[in-house]
């Protein structure tokens, strides 16, 4: 019988230079791409399309600081070129050079966490 692991919060985290200063408990991923027809002189129709930059767009839903972050300091705001890492049961997928572009926050007193993060990532990679 094959076990079925999903990721749990420990394997879904934000890091920087290495280090883990927040997990995750859900997430969800959007990737677009710019197309672009290829036309032809005399042509009514295109003759193809190419694809062009891709865009990633990821959405975190609960997001609760470490204590490393906490103590340093840093703040969910001042987070820039950070790492977004996905521990899956037979890949790593890392999204990189991200930025955030929307924060809403939602938590009890004296709760470390964000309700959601919303951000982008300039690169995707898979790691088996």
């Amino acid at each position: 019988m094959i076990k079925t692991v999903f990721p749990t919060s420990s394997d879904i985290y934000i890091e920087v230079n290495g280090r883990k200063l927040a997990v995750v408990e859900n997430y969800k991923a959007r990737a677009s791409r710019e197309n672009h027809y290829i036309e032809a002189f005399g042509e009514k129709e295109p003759v193809g399309t190419t694809g062009g930059k891709t865009h990633y767009i990821i959405e975190l839903g609960r997001v609760y600081a470490a204590d490393t972050l906490v103590s340093d300091g840093i703040s969910f705001y001042s987070l820039s070129d950070f790492n977004l890492v996905i521990v899956k049961p037979d890949r790593k997928v890392i999204y990189s050079g991200c930025e955030w572009s929307n924060i809403t926050e939602g938590a009890e007193i004296g709760d470390v966490i964000i309700e959601k993060i919303t951000l982008i990532a300039s690169k995707r990679l898979e790691v088996r």
